[in-house]
């Protein structure tokens, strides 16, 4: 059996790598990579999970994710937006089999159901504004 932490840290910083690469491209989405990271590092390193988690950048929308699961407004509708225009690309120029674009729509339903049942905001009094 191969030892896991190794592999943990490595794709810890593949998901990393890919986040930044997020930050810089409209197309790519920054904080589900960082959360694959966050964990792969809760998993192999506590020192790069807590330097991430606690990054100046990157921490604040992991810290949210962690305890509130939430997702903002602006990466929810990127997000939707991206899942259906890939939804079009798929019926409307590709030459992908039916079973094939039924699963990915089936696939993108669900990951927009998952997105848009997640809250937007953090509750009001972890915001340190009166209840």
């Amino acid at each position: 059996m191969l030892p896991m932490k190794p592999l943990y840290l490595v794709l810890g910083w593949v998901f990393f790598g890919t986040g930044v690469v997020g930050a810089f491209l409209p197309v790519l989405p920054t904080t589900p990579f960082m959360i694959l990271a966050l964990w792969m590092f809760s998993k192999s390193s506590q020192r790069f999970h807590d330097w991430l988690y606690d990054h100046r950048i990157f921490g604040p929308s992991l810290q949210r994710w962690q305890t509130h699961r939430v997702i903002p407004p602006l990466a929810k509708l990127m997000s939707i937006s991206m899942m259906s225009a890939s939804f079009i690309y798929l019926v409307g120029w590709s030459s992908a089999p039916f079973w094939a674009v039924t699963c990915a729509g089936l696939l993108m339903a669900y990951g927009a159901w998952f997105i848009l049942t997640k809250p937007s905001k953090t509750p009001v009094a972890d915001r340190g504004e009166p209840a």
